[in-house]
């Protein structure tokens, strides 16, 4: 059954929506106090003309009228320079100066009146004085015209502020926040209900979290079913995970397969410099949910204003922050579940989130969204290739086991890379060549066209071939796909190495593999050249995180013991996560521990320096090496790993 769309209240409105009935455009509430305000424009209007007009009048009188005989002496003295009669009334101007007793001022122009009794023979004087007498005014008056003109001018600037600020206010939904500089938020996206929209189709890789979503869906379209049973659906579904992983897909496709309209939003564009602005747009929100409902509201990065309250009271955005999550959790618990509204949020940071938001009644079910598995990378890297030509080559499921860790986001844009590159070439199709060498782009990083000299160039094949060598002699460590010199992003040489198979947890083994295999740059310039460069930057960064990770997290040290002793997001703020005593047992054991790798990967590197020698000629001879080339040249038999998922 179609529920009837009641008009919205304003096209301005910061969220989008998809799938909402447009409604016809009706004239707005309020059309008479609307006139009242025209007729209070129309009032200011006429007294800003008449308080003009009587300035320029003052302004028209500014040349004084003196006396007839004034006058005359200023004929007689020969002072006067031309003048204009019409009638009996005279204006003039004078050659010099004059004082004016009345106002103690100086005039050049004047305007006298000739008495009617006068017989002074005035026509011979001026002729004699060689005065002219001219057919113009000496003084032009303004027209009505120009006055009219000059009187609107302060009128207009009146209507444009006043448009200015009447927008401005119905830009701050009917408050003060409008006044302040906002922005206009942008129009909601009207979509048919008939046109197409994103489904579960859309969507690969994460089968469990469709899974968890499909009971939302289920109910959206069968709501009588769950009531007669009791039953209630969950008033919120919180999906968590990294970025890129189709947070907001998902919530799109629930939307879609249930055919129920969809509201989104950014928690960000609630907040505003007004204390109470945001709030009120919480409350339009889920006003308009309700008038379609069923349907779906999905607020992106809910930890933006989801954040765990303080116990102090707040000023400013802080203050506002929290008036828009108490609002949220007023909206979620203030409506039943027959009013068929479901809220999805999205966050890649749910430990911090307040936990009156995610307790049951509001946030009631939280969804993992994780990274791809193979299966899954194959079956997104298909979706994003439905409209690029392939060729024959292609083989999808081998770029998805070189892929591992990689979200749809990140396939979509490999995809894309290569889809540009293939363009670039002039190509027809793309081939596996292009999809290889933009994973190579988005992995490693765009090639430079750098010229090295010949002695850093050997160093830099010395370093990468130390980081690969120690990688192939590692037991369990991640096969060598590619080594190159040729310099790519920041770095001068990169090694590639990804696993076989995904991989969920990992032991204190193939860490310590990690470290060694890291080190192995450094190691071999150390070996080699007897000298430590700044090229080992990035590698200790990785080695660093690593091994806190053991000492810290993962209970591997002796020393620190079976305890998470610093927390993943303390590494930020690493003075003020434990005592200073269990921090310094930390780094003590941080440093035990590479130092024994770091001893380890130079007694290997020695152990077999010919097989150093031999891959660092190779880079040099090639610049670039493949996976059974690098294995080849190293002498080294490589025993694939037995792979869990076929």
């Amino acid at each position: 059954m179609t529920n009837p769309v009641p008009p919205r209240k304003s096209p301005d409105q910061p969220w989008r929506t998809e799938g909402a009935p447009e409604e016809p455009p009706k004239s707005a509430p309020g059309g008479r106090r609307m006139r009242g305000g025209w007729w209070g424009l129309a009032v200011a209007a006429l007294a800003v003309f008449l308080i003009a007009n009587l300035v320029l009048s003052f302004l028209d009188e500014a040349e004084p009228t003196i006396s007839y005989t004034e006058f005359s002496r200023q004929v007689d003295d020969g002072n006067v320079s031309k003048i204009y009669a019409k009638g009996d009334a005279i204006q003039g101007e004078l050659k010099r100066a004059q004082g004016n007793p009345e106002d103690e001022g100086t005039y050049t122009r004047f305007k006298t009146q000739r008495p009617a009794f006068a017989d002074d023979q005035l026509w011979e004087e001026l002729t004699r004085h060689n005065v002219t007498v001219t057919a113009e005014p000496v003084v032009q008056q303004r027209g009505f015209l120009t006055n009219l003109l000059i009187s609107l001018a302060p009128l207009l600037l009146l209507v444009v502020l006043w448009i200015f600020i009447a927008r401005r206010m119905r830009a701050g939904l009917g408050g003060a926040g409008g006044m302040f500089g906002r922005k206009p938020p942008p129009r909601p996206v009207e979509l048919e209900p008939g046109e197409q929209r994103t489904t579960f189709a859309d969507v690969a890789g994460i089968d469990e979290v469709e899974g968890e979503l499909n009971d939302v869906v289920d109910f959206l379209k069968n709501p009588d079913a769950y009531r007669r049973m009791g039953a209630k659906m969950p008033r919120g579904v919180l999906l968590a995970g990294p970025p890129g992983t189709g947070k907001t897909l998902l919530a799109r496709a629930v939307a879609g397969e249930a055919g129920v309209p969809f509201f989104s939003a950014s928690a960000s564009e609630f907040i505003e410099m007004i204390v109470g602005v945001g709030a009120s747009r919480v409350r339009e929100l889920f006003a308009e949910a309700r008038k379609v409902a069923p349907s779906i509201i999905f607020i992106d990065e809910i930890d933006t204003i989801g954040r765990a309250r303080g116990g102090g009271a707040g000023v400013g955005g802080h203050d506002e922050r929290e008036q828009t999550l108490n609002q949220i959790l007023t909206e979620m618990d203030g409506f039943s579940g027959s009013e068929g509204v479901i809220v999805i949020a999205a966050t890649n940071r749910a430990d911090v989130l307040d936990p009156a938001l995610t307790r049951p009644g509001r946030f009631d079910r939280v969804v993992n969204v994780s990274p791809p598995d193979r299966g899954g990378r194959e079956a997104i890297l298909r979706i994003h290739t439905r409209e690029i030509p392939l060729g024959p080559d292609v083989d999808l499921a081998q770029v998805a086991r070189t892929t591992p860790g990689m979200t749809g986001a990140e396939l979509a844009n490999l995809a894309n890379e290569a889809a540009l590159l293939a363009v670039k070439r002039g190509q027809t199709t793309v081939t596996q060549s292009d999809l290889s060498e933009a994973l190579e782009k988005v992995q490693l990083g765009a090639e430079r066209a750098l010229v090295m000299p010949e002695e850093e160039r050997r160093r830099t094949a010395y370093h990468e071939s130390g980081h690969a060598l120690l990688g192939m002699l590692q037991p369990g460590a991640d096969p060598v796909r590619k080594i190159t010199i040729v310099p790519r992003g920041r770095a001068l040489g990169v090694t590639l190495s990804t696993p076989e198979s995904d991989k969920y947890a990992y032991t204190e083994e193939y860490l310590r593999g990690r470290i060694i295999g890291a080190l192995g740059g450094m190691a071999a310039e150390h070996v080699v050249y007897g000298v430590i460069t700044t090229g080992s930057e990035n590698d200790l960064e990785q080695v660093t995180r690593i091994v806190r990770g053991m000492v810290a997290r993962w209970g591997m040290s002796r020393q620190v013991g079976r305890l998470s002793a610093l927390p993943d997001d303390a590494q930020q703020a690493y003075g003020l996560a434990a005592a200073p005593q269990t921090l310094d047992v930390i780094d003590g054991e941080m440093r035990r521990i590479v130092d024994e790798c770091y001893e380890e990967a130079c007694r290997k590197l020695r152990d077999h320096r010919g097989r150093l020698d031999a891959l660092a000629e190779g880079l040099l001879e090639r610049e670039t090496l493949e996976e059974a080339d690098a294995y080849r040249i190293a002498g080294i038999t490589r025993l694939a790993e037995v792979d869990p998922e076929g």
